[in-house]
This record gives C-alpha cells, structure tokens and sequence, in this order.
C-alpha cells in the first residue's frame, strides 16, 4: 500500500484545530459524557474521538461534525464563517454601481 503523503499545515492553524479539539473535549466532560459513549454515537472508534479532542489535522471534517453532533453541539457547526465581514467587504468592493444614462440632448 502506498504511503500518504504528510499535508502540510501552518503553525496557526495547527494551534486553531488544538484549541477547537480542547474546547470540544471540555463540552463532552462539561456534559459527563465518555469517549466512549462519543464514540458510539458518531459511529467512529474511542481512536478517532481522542483524536479529534487533540486537534489532529488529518481526522475529516466529517468526522468532526460527527463528534461534535454526537455530544449535541450539532449547531456550532453553522457558526463557521458565518460574519465574514472581510468577505464581506470584499463582495461589496467588487458590486458594480450603475451608471446613468446620457442625458439626451435637448430639442429646440
């Protein structure tokens, strides 16, 4: 089998998917709930689970949606770029104003 090749991702976003995965982890034990029970309910293995509370970057989005549906915080999901103001901004830069027409000349 060939080898996966290792993704590379920025120190940044490696410390944003760390502290998403503590916060996950600190809902789930705020909930009293096990990995295991977590892990049931996503239909992913205890492995899988832990790894999404560390912040791992090669776990799917698919499986972190699945974890965080799984301790009933489906609806966080909906939160993410929600206010893209900088988008936002962009966008509006981008929207063409209308002209108006030429006056038309005067008839005497």
């Amino acid at each position: 089998m060939p080898k996966r090749s290792m993704m590379a991702v920025y120190p940044g976003t490696k410390k944003c998917l760390q502290q998403m995965g503590n916060q996950i982890k600190l809902a789930r034990l705020r909930r009293d709930i096990s990995v295991k029970l977590v892990a049931e309910r996503a239909g992913i293995s205890e492995t899988s689970v832990w790894a999404v509370e560390k912040g791992s970057p090669t776990v799917s989005m698919g499986i972190y949606a699945a974890v965080l549906h799984a301790i009933g915080l489906r609806d966080d999901l909906l939160l993410i770029a929600r206010d893209d103001a900088l988008g936002r901004t962009l966008q509006d830069l981008k929207l063409e104003t209308r002209k108006r027409a030429p006056r038309k000349p005067k008839e005497t």
